[in-house]
């Protein structure tokens, strides 16, 4: 077993540990005379309109023996219904009674208010870390494929990354409008004086939206300057970052430049972690006053 595997496999368990330590309290909301398995199955139901009984079994993991008994027991309190299958008249579809739509959403909001009390007490962009951090988690443990593609910008995509670019900035990392105005110069820039022989933006696309984007252009010569890195929250985990740098890297490569660079902060955890992957060095460091915000700006490089 690799030491990396075994770290993988040391945090998820230390993780598991912790969750149920940290956030277990929440069967404490649960009502007397309910389950954990009995709200499981609820909500469920509640999401999932005419689900089958077997269909239950898989996802829920369940015993069909165990399932069968819980839900006669739900159906004889008046929470649940059960009709034949469109699909199947041997099978029944399963549903809510209107009591048991009632009672979900009492289960429901209980729960939110449990788990806002713990959310609640961090900061914005904490909450966005850990939203983005959770789906993360669960992208990377399903097993999810990359079914998104890389495109040339289409007229309207340039404002979009000023858009995105300085909205994820404000929201995250509290930088005020001095930052958008930097990333709409940069386009601009982009835009007027772009050489399609040294310089490229490539767009990452999924189901039709752009949820990444990143830029070639020319520093001198020989360097090439990586610039606006950007992956959307709804689809980071699935490696669009790391697609993104290496094929910036790969063109600068085919056309000519020796090395590139780029301007980073200190504060950006995520986006030094992709460049030290991908082979950038980390050169400087400057401290200033930038976006409103003290900065520890930073220049990274690699050959090429």
């Amino acid at each position: 077993m690799s030491q990396l595997l075994s770290t993988a496999i040391a945090q998820v368990r230390a993780f598991n540990r912790f969750h149920p330590h940290h956030m277990g309290a929440f069967e404490a909301d649960i009502p007397e005379g309910f389950s954990l398995t009995e709200v499981r199955v609820l909500g469920e139901l509640a999401e999932r309109r005419g689900v089958t009984a077997a269909e239950l079994c898989r996802g829920l993991d369940l015993n069909a023996g165990y399932l069968s008994r819980l839900l006669s027991s739900l159906e004889t309190r008046g929470l649940v219904t059960r009709q034949a299958a469109a699909a199947d008249g041997r099978a029944s579809a399963l549903g809510l009674t209107d009591a048991g739509r009632d009672v979900f959403q009492q289960l429901d909001a209980a729960a939110n208010a449990r788990v806002g009390e713990a959310v609640g007490a961090l900061s914005g962009a904490a909450q966005q870390r850990l939203a983005d951090a959770l789906r993360e988690v669960q992208t990377l443990l399903a097993g999810a494929r990359a079914d998104y593609a890389l495109r040339d910008p289409r007229p309207g995509d340039m404002g979009w990354i000023v858009h995105k670019q300085g909205a994820l900035y404000a929201r995250e990392y509290g930088w005020n409008a001095t930052f958008e105005a930097l990333v709409a110069d940069i386009v601009a820039r982009y835009i007027r004086e772009h050489d399609p022989q040294t310089e490229r933006c490539w767009i990452a696309e999924q189901d039709g939206t752009p949820v990444g984007s990143i830029f070639v252009v020319r520093h001198d010569a020989q360097t090439a300057k990586l610039r606006l890195l950007y992956v959307d929250a709804t689809a980071r985990g699935q490696g669009i970052g790391h697609r993104l740098v290496a094929e910036a890297i790969g063109f600068a490569r085919a056309v000519g430049y020796k090395r590139m660079v780029l301007w980073t902060n200190a504060a950006l955890t995520d986006a030094r972690r992709l460049f030290e992957t991908t082979g950038f060095e980390f050169l400087t460091e400057q401290q200033e006053q930038l976006f409103g915000k003290p900065q520890a700006s930073q220049l990274w490089a690699r050959d090429l």
